[in-house]
């Protein structure tokens, strides 16, 4: 390891028993209740060489927010979680921050909210993308026929087609921002919807009855797991490969629903063809070290050599266009955005909307009781996460959000 990496892996954590724990996390508070979930990850006979923690960790549903988890045969299934394929998507576009006014801004947040559906809102038939679902539709079938549960578990209203370029709730946003040269950009964050979430949530359940019935001895029921050759694996490998292709076609779509509705309320504009669209919630087969591992990213971005990644802020501060430097030691990963350091519920009663309207102020963006678990402050800060990780990316373009739309 290189002395600049020494200086970074804030700490390496020995498991007994254990693969170890390398983190980033230098000068950062990391919640004992996340120490022991990554603990009890680092327990699983399959985990490669160790586990990489990035500077936004906070604990997770089923396992930490923040971790890059190497597996040899074996896929977790609750790790992945339920957000399968969630991300981000990027495009630059030629307007410069004068020709945008606030006026015209107020005009494109609300044909965003009309032209968007946020929150459990789909589509009406006549507006969903149905060319873009075609291509989905054999592979969800093939699925489906296997593993009809999936569809028990969408809700009556949630038809995967409607969904498709939908924004969901949560932390899910689209956002409009200004780059360190008053250059305007488009970006937001969404996943694989409703049916991500069946899929996600069908599968863990399934691992948790197959480790149950074969008495598998595990540190936590979270941690159940699918081995290779398993009856299940396959299939939830396919499954999930699904989820995230449709996560990642899911923000395109939504990226041109927004592009349009800028077009209607700001002076013409060229959008550039390459848009940065990175999954920050997936598994993928990949080599490192010179072996072919699963490997879960648990927000956490992929952040090979050169490649451009994008890592946002909380709605009041600044998000990042990065390219990865490739480490090795972080299985070529960095962090996926700020990392909650309070629950929603913790937020909801340390905030008022006042603290709301002054945590937002020259955002364009929802000021209500509605949103105040996404305040800016419940948020760990964003420039303190990249300085934990400049030996794993560097800074293309530092945005600054002027119009926030929340999910």
């Amino acid at each position: 390891m290189s002395e600049q990496e020494h200086e970074h892996v804030h700490e390496t954590m020995n498991v007994e028993g254990g693969a170890h724990i390398k983190m980033w996390t230098r000068g950062v508070a990391v919640e004992a209740e996340a120490r022991a979930q990554l603990e009890m990850t680092a327990k699983m006979p399959f985990i490669f060489r160790h586990i990489a923690v990035m500077p936004d960790v906070h604990v997770g549903k089923g396992s930490t927010v923040g971790s890059v988890i190497p597996t040899l045969n074996a896929v977790i299934p609750a790790a992945v979680g339920v957000d399968i394929g969630c991300g981000m998507i990027a495009r630059r576009l030629s307007l410069t921050g004068n020709e945008v006014d606030e006026a015209s801004l107020r005009k494109v947040f609300n044909q965003i909210s009309r032209d968007v559906p946020v929150g459990f809102e789909s589509h009406k038939d006549r507006d969903a993308r149905v060319e873009a679902a075609k291509g989905f539709r054999k592979g969800l079938t093939k699925i489906m026929e296997r593993h009809p549960g999936i569809g028990k578990r969408v809700g009556k209203k949630a038809s995967w087609v409607n969904q498709l370029g939908t924004l969901g709730g949560g932390n899910h946003f689209i956002e409009v921002c200004l780059d360190e040269e008053n250059r305007t950009w488009v970006m937001l964050h969404s996943g694989s919807r409703g049916i991500g979430n069946a899929i996600g949530s069908y599968f863990i359940e399934l691992a948790k009855r197959d480790a149950e019935r074969t008495q598998l001895q595990l540190p936590d029921r979270d941690l159940a797991y699918f081995p290779e050759g398993a009856k299940h694996f396959d299939d939830y490998v396919e499954a999930v490969g699904w989820a995230q292709d449709y996560a990642r076609a899911n923000r395109a779509e939504m990226m041109e629903l927004v592009i349009d509705a800028l077009r209607r309320h700001l002076p013409s504009f060229e959008a550039t063809d390459e848009a940065v669209n990175c999954h920050h919630n997936y598994v993928e087969r990949e080599t490192h070290y010179g072996e072919s591992v699963w490997l879960t990213r648990k927000g956490a971005i992929r952040a090979g050599r050169g490649e451009l990644g994008i890592i946002p802020g909380s709605m009041g501060a600044r998000s990042y266009i990065v390219r990865g430097s490739g480490s090795a030691e972080s299985f070529q990963s960095c962090a996926h955005g700020a990392g909650r350091r309070m629950s929603r519920n913790a937020a909801q009663k340390a905030f008022s909307v006042h603290d709301l309207e002054a945590q937002t102020s020259g955002v364009i963006c929802r000021k209500d009781k509605g949103v105040l678990d996404e305040i800016p402050g419940a948020y760990k800060n964003i420039d303190e996460v990249m300085a934990n990780q400049s030996d794993l990316v560097e800074v293309v373009h530092s945005l600054k959000q002027v119009l926030c739309v929340k999910g």
